[in-house]
Order: C-alpha cells, then sequence, then structure tokens
C-alpha cells in the first residue's frame, strides 16, 4: 500500500513538473530601428519562473511581425528552450444586462408608475381649482353685488346678499388656497421623483457592459526551463511591417561665405499596430527586404537563335534588375533652418536641434544613426521629420554651359568627401542665401570622387551658341561626301565678379566604319574622344567676354543619308 501511495505521488508530481506552467506577461517597447522598409522593436518584460518548464506569453506586440527576425534573450537561471509566434482568439462572450442591479429595474418601474399616479392627482387638483375660480367669478360678478336691480330698494335684501357674499367667497378662498397648497406639494414630489428617474436612467445607461473585443491577440510564446524559483528580464526584437522611413536633404549655399551646408533628415511613418510612446530611435540605411543574395554568372553560350528566344533572354535579365531596390521614393519639404553661432550673450540662444544628439554606428554594409532622444510617435501613418545630421561640405563653387542644349548658364556646386555623410539618393531643396531657388537630386552611388550640384541659373552671365552658315560647306570627292560644321560660342560676365566658366560642346560619334569625324578646330578645347564632349574651362573677369570656334567635318557615302 505504501508502495502504491509513492508511486501516485511521483507521478503528480512528474505531471506538474514536465506538463509546464503559463504566465502571460506585458512587454513595453524601448527601442526602435527603422529601416527603409520595416522596423525592428525592441521590447522588455519581467518574469517569473518555477521549477521545470514554463510558458512565458509575451502580449503587446506588433500584429505585422515577421516570426522568421524573432530574437530572445533572458537572464536569470533558465534556459532559453524555443520561441514563436501566436495569434490567441478571445472566445466570444454572451453580452448581457447582468451590471445592472435587480433593485435598480424595480426602483425604475415604480417611480414610472409613481409619476404617472401623481399627474393624475396634479390634474386632479387643478380641475378642481378651474371650478372654484370659477364659482367665484360668478358671484363676484352678480348684479346683486354690484349694486344692480331691485336691492337697493330693501335694506334686508341687501344685508343677506352681502352676508352671503362674505361667507361664500370666504369659503371658496379657503378651498383654493388649500387645494393650491396641494398642488405645490405634489409638483414638488414630482420633481423629484423625476430627478430621481433621470439619475436611474442615466445610472443604467452608463452600467451597460461595453460589447466585448474578439480581435485576436498577437503573442510571442518563450519557453524555458529552470531548476529553481525565481524572476528574470526578457529581451525580445522582431522585424514589423508598415514601418520605414525616406530621406530628405536641404542645401544651404552662402553667397558671403561661399559656403554649403546639408541638412540629413528623414521622414519618418509607422503604422506597426502599436504606439510608439517616448521611445529611442535609430535609423538606419540598411533595407531588410532587398534583395542580399549575390549574383552568379552562369557559362554564356552564343549561337543563331530566334526572335522569341532573344526576348527570353532579355526578359530574365529584366527580372533580376527589377527587383526590390534599397532606393526609397524621395519626400518634399520646406526646409529647415539651423544656427548654432552665439554673436554675443544678449541675443537669444538657438534650440538643440536632434541630430546633436545622433550617433553614426558604421556597419559592414550600411550606417545606422542613433538619436539619443525619445520619441513619440503614433501607429496612424502620418510623417514625422526626424534631423539625423548637419555638416559643411567641403565646396567648390563654378558655373557651366552646355549651349547645345540650354541657353542657361548654371551654377554648380563641386562637393567631395561625401561618402563620410552616408547618404542615400534623394531629392533635395535648394536654399541660396536663405531663399528657396528649387530642388535637385543627390545620387551618391556615382562612382565620381566629386559630386556636381545644380544650384540653378544665373541670368547675369550669357553665353550664345550660332551656327557659322558661311563657314559650312558641302563638297564631293568621288563616291563621297565632305560637309563641315561651324559654330562660335560667346560667353560673357556682367557679374561684378571674377568667375570660373566651363563650357561644353560636343562633336558627333559613330560606330559605321564608313562615317569618318574629323575635328578642324577647337579653340583649345579640351576633346574626350569616347564621349566626343568639348570642353572649354574659362576665367572671366566683370564685363569681361571670350568668342570660342569649332569646327569639324562629316565624310560619307554620298548615296546615303545621316541626320546631324
Amino acid at each position: 500500500m505504501k508502495k502504491i501511495t509513492l508511486l501516485f505521488l511521483f507521478g503528480s508530481f512528474a505531471v506538474q513538473t514536465f506538463a509546464g506552467d503559463k504566465e502571460i506577461v506585458k512587454s513595453t517597447l524601448s527601442d526602435v530601428t527603422i529601416y527603409a522598409q520595416g522596423a525592428q522593436l525592441h521590447h522588455k518584460a519581467n518574469f517569473n519562473y518555477k521549477v521545470g518548464v514554463t510558458e512565458i506569453i509575451v502580449e503587446g506586440i506588433s500584429p505585422y511581425i515577421d516570426a522568421k527576425s524573432i530574437q530572445v534573450k533572458a537572464t536569470g537561471a533558465v534556459v532559453i528552450l524555443d520561441s514563436k509566434y501566436t495569434l490567441y482568439y478571445p472566445q466570444a462572450v454572451q453580452v448581457t444586462e447582468d451590471g445592472i442591479p435587480l433593485k435598480i429595474k424595480k426602483d425604475i418601474s415604480l417611480l414610472k408608475d409613481s409619476l404617472r399616479s401623481i399627474g393624475y392627482e396634479i390634474q386632479e387638483i387643478e380641475d378642481e381649482l378651474s371650478v372654484l375660480n370659477a364659482t367665484k367669478s360668478i358671484i363676484i360678478s352678480n348684479g346683486v353685488m354690484r349694486s344692480q336691480g331691485k336691492v337697493n330698494d330693501s335694506l334686508n335684501l341687501l344685508k343677506s346678499a352681502v352676508d352671503y357674499y362674505t361667507l361664500k367667497l370666504t369659503e371658496l378662498n379657503k378651498k383654493i388656497l388649500s387645494l393650491n397648497k396641494r398642488k405645490q406639494e405634489k409638483q414638488e414630489k414630482k420633481s423629484q421623483m423625476d430627478l430621481r428617474m433621470y439619475n436611474l436612467e442615466n445610472f443604467q445607461n452608463q452600467s451597460r457592459p461595453a460589447q466585448p473585443n474578439n480581435s485576436p491577440i498577437p503573442r510571442i510564446v518563450v519557453t524555458i526551463q529552470a531548476k529553481e524559483v525565481g524572476t528574470g528580464k526578457l529581451s525580445l526584437s522582431y522585424v514589423a511591417s508598415n514601418a520605414g522611413w525616406t530621406p530628405l536633404y536641404d542645401l544651404r549655399s552662402d553667397a558671403t561665405t561661399g559656403k554649403l551646408s546639408l541638412t540629413y533628415k528623414a521622414q519618418v511613418y509607422q503604422n506597426t499596430g502599436l504606439d510608439w510612446n517616448d521611445v529611442k530611435i535609430s535609423i538606419s540605411t540598411n533595407n531588410p527586404k532587398a534583395n542580399k543574395t549575390k549574383p552568379e554568372l552562369n557559362p554564356w553560350y552564343i549561337d543563331y537563335t530566334s526572335y522569341r528566344a532573344e526576348q527570353k533572354d532579355k526578359k530574365r535579365n529584366l527580372d533580376y534588375l527589377t527587383q526590390p531596390s534599397a532606393v526609397p521614393n524621395a519626400v518634399f519639404n520646406s526646409g529647415f533652418s539651423f544656427s548654432q553661432t552665439i554673436n554675443n550673450l544678449n541675443e537669444d540662444i538657438q534650440g538643440l536641434t536632434s541630430d546633436q544628439f545622433t550617433t553614426v554606428v558604421h556597419q559592414l554594409i550600411a550606417a545606422e544613426f542613433k538619436i539619443d532622444l525619445p520619441y513619440t510617435i503614433k501607429s496612424n501613418n502620418d510623417q514625422h521629420m526626424v534631423l539625423i545630421k548637419q555638416a559643411e561640405l567641403a565646396t567648390s563653387f563654378k558655373y557651366f554651359a552646355v549651349p547645345k542644349m540650354d541657353a542657361g548658364v548654371y551654377l554648380v556646386a563641386q562637393m567631395t568627401k561625401l561618402d563620410e555623410l552616408q547618404l542615400v539618393p534623394a531629392k533635395a531643396n535648394i536654399f541660396f542665401d536663405g531663399t528657396y531657388i528649387g530642388e535637385t537630386f543627390i545620387d551618391p552611388t556615382q562612382m565620381d570622387d566629386t559630386l556636381n550640384l545644380s544650384l540653378g541659373k544665373d541670368p547675369n552671365i550669357v553665353v550664345k551658341r550660332t551656327l557659322v552658315k558661311k563657314d559650312c560647306k558641302d563638297k564631293i570627292i568621288s563616291d563621297r561626301i565632305e560637309r563641315v560644321f561651324a559654330y562660335s560660342i560667346e560667353a560673357k560676365n556682367n557679374k561684378s565678379s571674377t568667375i570660373e566658366l566651363i563650357i561644353q560642346d560636343q562633336l558627333p560619334l559613330t560606330t559605321n566604319g564608313d562615317i569618318n569625324i574629323e575635328a578642324m578646330e577647337l579653340s583649345k578645347g579640351e576633346l574626350d574622344a569616347r564621349t566626343g564632349t568639348i570642353e572649354w574651362k574659362m576665367t572671366l573677369k566683370p564685363k569681361d567676354s571670350k568668342l570660342l570656334d569649332y569646327k569639324f567635318k562629316v565624310k560619307h557615302n554620298k548615296d546615303k543619308q545621316i541626320v546631324i
């Protein structure tokens, strides 16, 4: 008998030990890393554990979680066995009115009956008052009482009329007064009952139970094992969709100092199903959804092919090139002004901005801007501006003109050392001496060491390109035709300062060996034989001008036409 009892106790202990306890904990969102598409959310929670296996059920997480991205860490003498994402569907609760006391319901019913009864009593009193007042009016308006008729001829008759008048009016006035007192009492009582009814009905409306929310609850279930009882802290993170950021730039140029400053901003949005309340955020240039697989080259075979097979190969190459990119769409902004200079103590001190709390963490293939400030961003897809970084750029200013394409002369800022800023391609708003002049596009993915940024046209510099018809000639030699083209370019500086001007034009190129192109005169311009670009660099003093001439000739079969 003792052996059976011991076995039973051991079996019960084993069931309790290995069956596993469950504990539901509410997590707190501590910080967020925002990617170009998606965001990594970091949560913290406290939990208790017992001897054996315990399931920690964490609530308060985003419903748009990527289950593959879950990471869990725990403190305490525990071993993490498993972590998984689940959806909990609450059981539907039948809506009843049990929250309203039965006594209240009875009081409301009785009070309605009482109000109906007292209403009748007041009406009855008012009817009696109406009859008495009518009787009183008849007596007062009687001709005898107004000395009309034969009453004046008899003293006894007058005396009898006065006695009747006095007695009857006194009796009527007493009844009217009594009825008015009763009416007032009834009305006061009815007012109290009306107030009581209002309070009871208001209590009934406020006490109706709210409709239960049966939406599924997202959970992360962490299974742990322990050999002792204790408490611990849980840290978990995951990537959620419906969040991201787009870059914004403001470029501000100061003509007096010749400096160009860049303001790097992020337009942050989120609709993850969780409000980000007082959390620290980081802006990352990484995109978890972008293609991470290195392309592989397969053997390249060539052979005679049909048009359909050729189109199939083109489509295969296009499918690879159109995979998701890490370049987000650009957004527009009205600008952002900032100054860190304090000229004297009497001036207003400029407020601090978030870029002064930003630390840049350089990673292998991305950069992360950690902002040491708490942010509150509601889950409603609204745009929130976050200032990431401000920097003065190593910049030189030059004027460029391409008169073949545009008669305008453009001021171009040539910036270097942009790789240190960890920029991504995006549009930029341009401000010159505090005035908004337009927008441009910054593409740091180009291979050039220098980024050319066009700041707009300068109307005080004039460049004109003219076809010199008298020098343009056509000459036929045997079966070939030689065509000569001549142009003149005139540049004039109407500004009050010296400028550096670069003028660009071009010679045509051909891949047809039967067509010959030859430069005849370039006015000391530099020719790039690969692109056909001619470039003239010059310094123009105020009111100074310069004339450039260039010619080229084209030889080709006289029986064939070419377009130049």
